[in-house]
């Protein structure tokens, strides 16, 4: 970090929270997602935040949340439906992010999901997100995995 600027991986880790936050709060009181980003850019934290990458992940996890449950559907032993808001707000994240963004290691999709349930999710939420994310991430990432 750099004159008080946060890293990359931080400003992604800061608007991955963020996000989690729109996420839930989008899946507990649907709205157009222009609301939810419109909310949450309020939030202190946006300032440390990567604005875009923030943007991009409410903003397409809304806009494909049925695509994003049909490939959950498989990774999970119950509907998407019926799974905790936090921890299938997590699991849109994660899944989206193994999808669509190759840039993103797999590794690290896990480990920002995991470390997201730990801190916002019910006591061992994390290990069923783990759980579910590694299977994603075999069946949309051999190579890597």
């Amino acid at each position: 970090m750099a004159r008080g600027i946060p890293s990359e991986s931080i400003r992604r880790s800061v608007a991955r929270k963020l996000a989690l936050q729109g996420l839930y709060r989008w899946q507990i009181n649907h709205g157009p997602w222009q609301d939810v980003i419109q909310e949450i850019e309020t939030s202190e934290d946006m300032p440390r935040a990567d604005r875009e990458y923030f943007r991009n992940l409410v903003r397409t996890v809304c806009e494909s949340h049925a695509e994003l449950d049909a490939a959950l559907a498989a990774w999970t032993d119950r509907p998407p439906g019926e799974l905790d808001p936090i921890e299938h707000a997590v699991l849109l994240i994660g899944t989206h992010e193994l999808k669509s963004c190759p840039e993103v290691p797999y590794r690290v999709v896990l480990n920002e999901a995991v470390g997201l349930a730990k801190r916002f999710g019910a006591t061992d939420g994390y290990k069923f997100v783990n759980a579910v994310l590694d299977r994603a991430a075999k069946a949309l990432r051999p190579h890597e995995h």
